[in-house]
């Protein structure tokens, strides 16, 4: 029984949570306790314990404040990146700050949440980041497009472009999106294409992300305006 136990938790996101409030790790741990795709492994109170563990434990994804009293949650990325490059850093914080997402941009995070998240959304955003997609906050988006008007537009691309600009999407995303416009809920695409309720959310959360759009009545209108279906 014990291996087997082992066995499943090998199989899931390997997930650290360092936070200077044990309160808050408290609960983000509840949270992922019954989470059949994510386990947290470790936890850490500050930066030099969250330093320390990263390179113990080695997780897939590492949620971090900004503010972890010892250190800057920026300044731990940069100190441990090149040791593990593998480990996506995600931001989980209170505050928007244009220097700071700015910078952590720059710095390849995966993604920039704010700690009003809803709870079964951050299930989802915790497994995207883990394949290597971007989750950025729909306020800490709109600070992107004013800082860089260039990479992130305010204008929707043109319809010749729309497929080229959204290569990220995979081919089972253009599948999901093309359910999402035909009105289907995420249990009517889990039928249809043989795949978890589960799944057919995490899917849909991506798209979402990737159209950079807040919601999958948008997505929708934008796959039809830009042709993609």
């Amino acid at each position: 029984m014990q291996n087997t136990i082992l066995n499943n938790t090998e199989e899931k996101i390997r997930l650290m949570i360092v936070d200077d409030h044990k309160l808050f790790r408290c609960g983000i741990k509840s949270l992922f306790k019954n989470s059949p795709c994510v386990c947290v492994v470790a936890e850490a109170s500050n930066g030099k314990e969250g330093i320390s563990k990263i390179v113990a434990q080695n997780p897939d994804v590492v949620l971090l404040d900004l503010e972890l009293g010892d250190i800057n949650g920026l300044d731990l990325i940069e100190k441990v990146s090149a040791q593990k490059p593998n480990v996506k850093f995600a931001i989980l914080t209170s505050h928007i700050n244009e220097h700071v997402i700015n910078k952590a941009m720059k710095m390849g995070i995966y993604g920039y949440i704010l700690k009003d998240i809803n709870t079964e959304l951050l299930d989802l955003i915790v497994q995207s980041v883990s394949r290597g997609a971007m989750w950025i906050d729909k306020k800490a988006v709109q600070i992107l497009r004013e800082l860089n008007p260039n990479v992130v537009p305010n204008t929707q691309v043109s319809r010749s472009n729309f497929k080229q600009t959204h290569a990220n999407l995979t081919a089972r995303e253009y599948e999901v999106l093309k359910l999402v416009v035909e009105g289907k809920s995420n249990q009517q695409i889990a039928d249809e294409l043989n795949i978890s309720e589960h799944t057919s959310k995490a899917h849909v959360c991506n798209i979402i992300q990737k159209l950079v759009v807040d919601d999958r009545t948008q997505a929708a209108v934008k796959a039809i305006r830009e042709g993609i279906v």
